[in-house]
């Protein structure tokens, strides 16, 4: 007789069967998120809709900064290519939105266009008008990194009131939409100009629950002295945190990205080393790209959640014919209680509430007339896509990294480094005398053959423990010596000649110098007398 009930229960249960990550993101979205978005009005408060486009495009990176900070210097590093659009000066140069990417043939698209290409992922940047279309173009080019990522340049925010009501367009509800689509948010500061202007605080701000994508660059540190630029990322971190208000410190590269010397090359290893991690972090984009759609997808749900049981509360709350437009009054003004409510009896974290002064605001042109009341079943459908759908694509996003192979980001500035003589660390620490037709353990030799005949060799060899004795006077810990005994004790046999108590002195140096230690002993580091038996 309820047989339907059974059949209900089942769906409930049995969680969805997708082949991709990304089928699965749009058909979750689709079937169970948009009906309960599209039923509580949640495009008109959030976020508009997301389309197929949002689930398939690439990796896409969003450079924020003040004028004259080195964003589109930036690009054109990475690129190593100039780009259609591109503007660089030290006054105010770009002045629109330029979403670089990959094409056939050079060439710019209007905004206009953009919006109404379904293969974009931009069709909803509609809503803002045509203030904001003018001043966003696409430029695509040909080039090897663009073939894994995209990056957005956005207009140089100046200081002053003036800058925001002369634009025609929030701004900062434009970088907000960008922010919740991109991977990466890089904020870029000059280091001669440290200061954050009233806009830049308010972008930061609406860019406040995604810290978790944002990045700083400190870039042209090398105009500076060593010691001013300490002084400089103190200050730096000294003005972020008070802007962006989490426990957790956002990561900060230093450097000088682009292709001129160096003005002050004192911090030169410095600067190759946070370009490495920098360049690190960005080649990581396309192999978690699945996984950031994934987690935007679980916070967007979390979202609709908050924002269905506050609007069914309100709902709940009017008066059915008399006295709606102070009623109305009265609920805006007491937004924080039924936020409060909602919490307590629904167990939400108030890390899920949208805030409460833009609400306010948003929720004074509404007709509350309109909004709907609560519906349970729509609720339980994304509670069963969180607790079940989202658990099966998690592994299938495990399985699809295994069985691809390893994405990077490749060409442009990320050749460069990765290769030969200018690759990170080349013929330094463990990598020193790698081109020597010497082995570089022989410059030092006569130093530790000294030390070695002290400690009463026999046939040749001294013992394990004779070894330690001397080894652990560097002060180096048990975990560090005896890994340079493995990578020094080649014959595997227990004990050190006087060619391996060598290298395993050379080895102590390369860590006490700072450097790290390879996993396996470099052909180059080889005692001559053993590269036959190895």
């Amino acid at each position: 007789m309820f047989s339907w009930l059974g059949s209900d229960d089942r769906r409930r249960k049995d969680p969805e069967v997708f082949q991709t990550v990304s089928e699965g993101l749009k058909k979750l979205y689709k079937s169970k998120l948009l009906p309960l978005e599209e039923h509580y009005r949640f495009h008109e408060f959030h976020s508009p809709a997301l389309e197929d486009a949002d689930f398939d495009n690439k990796p896409m990176i969003l450079l924020v900064g003040q004028y004259s900070t080195g964003k589109t210097t930036f690009i054109r590093y990475l690129l190593e290519q100039d780009f259609p659009g591109m503007r660089i000066g030290p006054e105010p140069t770009t002045d629109s939105f330029i979403a670089v990417m990959q094409g056939e043939v050079e060439g710019i698209v209007p905004g206009n266009a953009l919006v109404v290409d379904p293969k974009k992922p931009f069709r909803k940047l509609n809503a803002f008008g045509n203030a904001f279309l003018n001043r966003f173009v696409c430029a695509q080019l040909p080039n090897p990194v663009l073939e894994s990522i995209s990056v957005i340049d956005t207009p140089g925010i100046l200081s002053g009131e003036k800058q925001r009501i002369s634009r025609g367009y929030d701004f900062a509800a434009v970088l907000e939409w960008f922010a919740e689509r991109v991977d990466r948010i890089i904020l870029l500061f000059d280091a001669h100009k440290l200061d954050i202007s009233d806009e830049f605080s308010e972008v930061i701000k609406a860019l406040k629950n995604h810290e978790d994508k944002m990045r700083v660059v400190l870039n042209k540190a090398d105009q500076i002295e060593t010691q001013q630029l300490m002084r400089v990322y103190g200050a730096l971190m000294w003005s972020l945190g008070k802007i962006v208000n989490t426990p957790e410190v956002i990561r900060v590269y230093i450097g000088s990205f682009w292709s001129h010397p160096l003005l002050i090359p004192d911090n030169r290893k410095l600067f190759e080393a946070e370009e490495q991690d920098l360049f690190r972090d960005i080649q990581s984009l396309p192999r978690n790209a699945a996984l950031r759609k994934l987690n935007d997808l679980i916070k967007r749900a979390r979202l609709a959640k908050v924002h269905a049981y506050i609007i069914s509360s309100l709902k709940k709350e009017m008066p059915s014919v008399f006295g709606k437009d102070n009623k109305k009054k009265e609920l805006v003004n007491n937004l924080a209680e039924i936020y409060g409510r909602i919490e307590r009896e629904h167990q939400i974290s108030p890390g899920d509430f949208p805030n409460l002064k833009r609400m306010q605001d948003q929720l004074q042109a509404q007709d509350f007339s309109k909004f709907q009341p609560l519906k349970s079943k729509l609720l339980e459908v994304v509670d069963d896509m969180l607790a079940h759908d989202i658990a099966q694509l998690m592994v299938l996003v495990r399985q699809e990294e295994i069985q691809r192979p390893v994405q990077m980001v490749k060409g442009g500035a990320f050749e460069g480094t990765l290769q030969g003589p200018f690759g990170h660390g080349y013929g330094e620490g463990a990598g020193e005398g790698i081109d020597d037709a010497e082995w570089v353990v022989a410059r030092d030799k006569p130093m530790y053959d000294e030390i070695f005949y002290t400690l009463s060799p026999v046939d040749g060899k001294i013992t394990g423990a004779n070894a330690k004795k001397e080894m652990v006077r560097s002060k180096l810990p048990n975990s560090v010596l005896g890994k340079i005994w493995k990578l020094a004790d080649i014959d595997k046999d227990g004990m050190l000649d006087d060619e391996e108590f060598a290298l395993a002195n050379h080895l102590i140096k390369v860590k006490l110098e700072g450097h790290e230690l390879p996993n396996e002993l470099p052909a180059h580091l080889l005692p001559p007398s053993k590269r036959k038996v190895v």
